[in-house]
């Protein structure tokens, strides 16, 4: 499990609405210190928060803030599986490219020219790109596809629920 703190923002049903600070890799990274990113990071020029919607289960009687209701400011550890990180990379990254190798070696199979040729690897990887752009729409709001808080980072005693 891939995890990463934030604040939250709002308490919904179900669910919470999470900032993030999006800093854990450039605090690890060897190239910080010459990375464009990791420069503009130290000036604040970056804008590094980025909201997310976050699945609240209350039923996991595991976690230490399962009799505190979750409020605007705490903080929170966000949790996402290796498996679905990897997928969508791979879904993501992969798959245009694949559309735009596959479609450019379909137009040079045919002997099309080599202006003809660019045109169809770029419409190859435009088409893959609006086909997962849909596949991400329609599985938005897909459980198995969102973050889980793992544990709030609370003091005090618990409230109500």
């Amino acid at each position: 499990m891939i995890e990463e703190r934030g604040r939250v923002i709002a308490v919904e049903s179900g669910t919470v609405q999470v900032e993030t600070l999006r800093r854990s890799t450039c605090s690890s990274c060897s190239a910080s210190t010459g990375c464009g990113q990791g420069i503009l990071a130290r000036l604040g020029v970056v804008r590094g928060r980025g909201q997310v919607h976050a699945l609240f289960l209350q039923n996991r009687s595991s976690l230490h803030f399962a009799s505190r209701k979750l409020a605007p400011g705490d903080e929170v550890v966000l949790g996402v599986g290796e498996e679905l990180v990897l997928k969508s990379a791979l879904l993501f990254y992969l798959s245009p490219l694949l559309g735009l190798f596959a479609l450019a070696l379909l137009a040079e199979r045919l002997g099309l020219g080599e202006s003809l040729i660019i045109v169809a690897g770029l419409a190859g990887f435009l088409l893959t790109w609006l086909l997962v752009r849909r596949y991400a729409r329609r599985h938005s709001d897909d459980p198995a596809m969102q973050p889980v808080v793992l544990r709030a980072l609370v003091g005090g005693p618990p409230g109500p629920v």
